[in-house]
């Protein structure tokens, strides 16, 4: 009787599942409908497994809308550049539908310094409630003298000095998309370490690097370099370097040959005068030219070619907060 009771609540069990949305061969459910949910971590690490020995394949930023795709004890997530990965259910907040349009809509504080911490209190002294880094987004519910009152994914409130941070539309009008304005922003993360699959202030990794220093201007690129070498106009790199601009993507990697097609494995930022900065060990300022101190030549080797975004944004592949679906 009793083996008949825990098979008939086995099944019950198992219909519930199914009633939300299925169970795949993997025990994962499936959800026939969308569903939606926030980073509420300040940095967000996304792995290629559901559990933490896994390899982490990249991360997302407090406040980045995402969609959830499957469940087990984790989620599988997809982000606004479309990369796919499991977190730990304590990264991101499951919302509805309406939640999460709400959550979108509402008035947000960016955080512009590259570190910091919310507190309990607007006072400095007071118990932390997070870790913040730059990048994340807030919700804004009040402005009380040198601090905002904000509002995270999951409820908590908190006060953020506002010499960290930045009321979003405030941020927007003082947006610059420029050369100089993105290699100024690259060059305040020199020394951070290389970290794989790093996206975030704490540690990056190439094309982590790049995408970070994009995002910081609003703009999302893909997040992989081999990703990224497909979006913008395509430059031939001239062998004095004349026709490269600051602000190009340069990328390196395996030459075409007869045998093997080209492969695309490393990126940089291109801010002139032949240097360009990169995450290679750490953030680091390196040159093509010989008689330059940072000359580097292994990277000179394996140089592939560069592409132009500043001037294709809004082009497929390259877009805002603004104009991106999951931020509307």
């Amino acid at each position: 009787m009793k083996k008949i009771l825990f098979c008939l609540s086995g099944l019950l069990l198992f219909f519930s599942f199914a009633a939300l949305g299925g169970v795949n061969k993997k025990g994962i459910t499936e959800s026939k409908e969308e569903t939606f949910g926030i980073v509420t971590l300040s940095v967000c690490n996304m792995r290629s497994e559901g559990n933490f020995s896994s390899e982490m394949i990249t991360q997302g930023l407090l406040g980045m809308p995402v969609r959830i795709l499957e469940q087990t004890g984790w989620y599988r997530i997809q982000t606004p550049d479309d990369y796919k990965g499991w977190v730990n259910k304590a990264a991101v907040t499951r919302m509805s539908k309406e939640e999460y349009d709400e959550w979108n809509s509402a008035e947000k504080v960016v955080v512009t310094s590259h570190y910091g911490f919310t507190y309990e209190k607007p006072d400095l002294k007071s118990q932390p409630v997070s870790d913040v880094v730059s990048g994340d987004r807030l919700k804004w519910v009040a402005t009380e003298g040198a601090y905002y009152k904000v509002a995270y994914p999951d409820g908590r409130k908190a006060y953020i000095s506002r010499l960290i941070s930045r009321a979003e539309k405030e941020w927007r009008k003082a947006l610059k998309q420029d050369a100089s304005s993105l290699i100024a922003t690259a060059k305040t993360l020199l020394g951070v370490p290389y970290l794989w699959a790093g996206t975030s202030a704490k540690g990056v990794d190439c094309s982590g690097f790049v995408r970070t220093v994009l995002y910081l201007h609003d703009i999302i690129i893909p997040r992989d370099a081999w990703q990224q070498a497909g979006v913008g106009k395509r430059i031939d790199i001239a062998s004095d370097f004349g026709n490269l601009l600051p602000g190009d993507l340069i990328f390196f990697g395996r030459k075409a040959t007869e045998e093997q097609k080209e492969r695309v494995v490393h990126v940089a930022l291109y801010i002139g005068n032949k240097k360009f900065i990169h995450s290679q060990g750490d953030v680091r300022v390196n040159s093509f030219e010989p008689a330059d101190a940072e000359f580097d030549a292994y990277n000179l080797d394996r140089l592939l070619f560069a592409t132009r975004i500043l001037d294709s944004i809004g082009a497929p592949g390259i877009s805002t907060t603004a104009t991106n679906l999951y931020y509307r």
